[in-house]
C-alpha cells in the first residue's frame, strides 16, 4: 500500500462492485487506507468513513445490467476510523439466503472531509464458499 496507489473516485460518495471467485456466504470485510505518517499531505481526509456492504445478484442482458436485473441484500453498515489501525475488519450480518451471491457491493457514503475525492487502498472479503464448511479469506 503506497500513497496514491488507490482506487480513487470523485467526491465523497461512490461504490465498487466486486465479482467473487465463487458463490459465497460472507462473514466480514476488511478495508485499508494509508496512515497519516505516510501521507504526503500529512492527513487522511480522503479515507472512507461511512460504508455499507451488500450482497448483489446481477442478471446480465445484451444491453447491460438493468434495474430489474439486480437484487441486493444489506449485510451491514460501519464506520472506518482514521485514528485506528489502517487495516480494519468489520463483521457482517449473516442471514439464511435461499441462494448464494457472486458479487459484493461496497457503498461509500462519506469520507473524512476531502470534497474532491475518496480513496480505497484495499478491500478484502472474508467468508465461506457455498459448499465449504470452514471460514476462509477469498
Amino acid at each position: 500500500v503506497s500513497p496514491g496507489k488507490c482506487w480513487a473516485f470523485k467526491g465523497h460518495e461512490g461504490q465498487v462492485v466486486i465479482r467473487l471467485p465463487a458463490r459465497v456466504h460472507l462473514t466480514a470485510i476488511t478495508v485499508q487506507h494509508i496512515t497519516k505518517d505516510v501521507s504526503p499531505s500529512g492527513t487522511v481526509v480522503s479515507a472512507p468513513k461511512d460504508i455499507a456492504v451488500f450482497l448483489l445478484s446481477l442478471c446480465f442482458a445484451p444491453e447491460g445490467v438493468g434495474a430489474d436485473g439486480e437484487e441486493e441484500s444489506l449485510l451491514g453498515t460501519f464506520t472506518y476510523h482514521v485514528e485506528k489501525e489502517p487495516m480494519q475488519t468489520f463483521p457482517l450480518k449473516t442471514m439464511p439466503l435461499s441462494r448464494a451471491f457472486s458479487y459484493v457491493k461496497l457503498l461509500v457514503k462519506s469520507n473524512w472531509g476531502n470534497p474532491w475525492y475518496t480513496c480505497l487502498y484495499r478491500v478484502q472479503v472474508h467468508g465461506r464458499m457455498e459448499n465449504q464448511t470452514a471460514s476462509s479469506k477469498i
